[in-house]
């Protein structure tokens, strides 16, 4: 979920550890699937983690207080040296960098581009946790277009960084089934976890040159792109099983929502009306027709251009969640 920017390489490079020594480690991450991964670093004995890259903090409830981003916390809280430039390829950025003389950079859900420059300070390279089987889902949001594409797998991937987006040659994968339910919250804690034990198993080999690093096959990449608030609208033109992975897809960011004679309606979880239910008078009162609120045995559901997606928990505008048997209760005129 890194790009790395072009840029000129600096004359000098740092030092190379001895293998009893332990080496010095520069970590760039911000979100929350970056904190088990430093966490784990941060415990392994052969890591001296002299920094932590963040972004800057940002405005939080409604007050719009700052608050720093997860990484942030759990660094104060081990007494790391915390770094936060507004941009990272600023020349103050990159010296700042340089002058800690790390031996390498390890990056996690960062989320700005690395210039070539800064790349070029660790001998032992910066390398990166993606949350995909790359090259599949390089970019921004690989956790949400694996739910989206309903994908049978996912898994982490660490590769060394280049000068491309998540281009990088691969040193070690691990994946993990889908079930078809997850969301991307869940997903994400679970890809968390996968990406800190592979971190500790790889971490000792690559500084010790002993892991080798492979090209992608770059014929087979595909790219996940940033999500905007207008993505989650719910577009009853699509079917239901692509709405319904969307739901999960986007729980957390940028949420799933419809439009209706109430109001906007979140949209939290959501299922398939079974095969053949229409047959038995599931769906109740007035004709329907695509982008129709209906009532249905499970309470609410939205008519899409293949099936009915049951709106299991939605939540009004400025109103708490509730089942969508609930809500069609005390709004019975959205019906229809």
């Amino acid at each position: 979920m890194a790009r790395a920017g072009r840029a000129n390489r600096p004359s000098a490079r740092p030092r190379t550890p001895s293998p009893d020594e332990q080496a010095r480690i520069v970590f760039l991450g911000s979100g929350a699937f970056a904190v088990p991964i430093l966490e784990r670093l941060l415990a392994e004995p052969g890591a001296d983690v002299v920094a932590a890259v963040a972004a800057p903090d940002r405005p939080a409830g409604r007050g719009g207080a700052l608050r720093p981003v997860p990484v942030v916390e759990l660094a104060r809280a081990h007494g790391i040296p915390v770094l936060q430039p507004a941009r990272l390829r600023s020349a103050e950025a990159i010296a700042e960098v340089g002058a800690l003389r790390p031996d390498l950079g390890v990056l996690a859900d960062y989320g700005q581009l690395v210039p070539a420059e800064l790349l070029a300070i660790p001998p032992r390279g910066m390398i990166n946790l993606h949350p995909s089987l790359l090259p599949r889902h390089r970019g921004a949001t690989p956790i949400p277009a694996a739910i989206l594409a309903g994908d049978s797998q996912t898994g982490v991937s660490l590769f060394l960084m280049d000068a491309g987006l998540d281009s990088g040659p691969l040193i070690a994968q691990e994946s993990v089934p889908l079930s078809g339910t997850e969301t991307a919250p869940a997903l994400e804690a679970v890809l968390a976890g996968l990406a800190a034990g592979l971190l500790a198993r790889s971490l000792g080999p690559w500084l010790r040159r002993e892991l080798p690093a492979a090209p992608q096959a770059a014929r087979e990449a595909s790219l996940s792109r940033p999500l905007r608030r207008e993505d989650g609208r719910l577009d009853s033109a699509r079917p239901a099983v692509e709405l319904e992975r969307q739901v999960r897809a986007y729980l957390g960011w940028p949420g799933s929502y419809l439009e209706t004679s109430a109001g906007r309606l979140a949209v939290l979880r959501a299922s398939l009306e079974p095969a053949g239910s229409e047959a038995r008078g599931s769906i109740v009162g007035g004709s329907i027709v695509g982008g129709s609120i209906v009532g249905v045995q499970a309470g609410l559901g939205l008519v899409t251009a293949g099936g009915v997606l049951v709106l299991d928990e939605v939540q009004p505008a400025g109103g708490r969640p509730m089942t969508g048997e609930a809500y069609r209760r005390g709004h019975p005129a959205i019906v229809g």
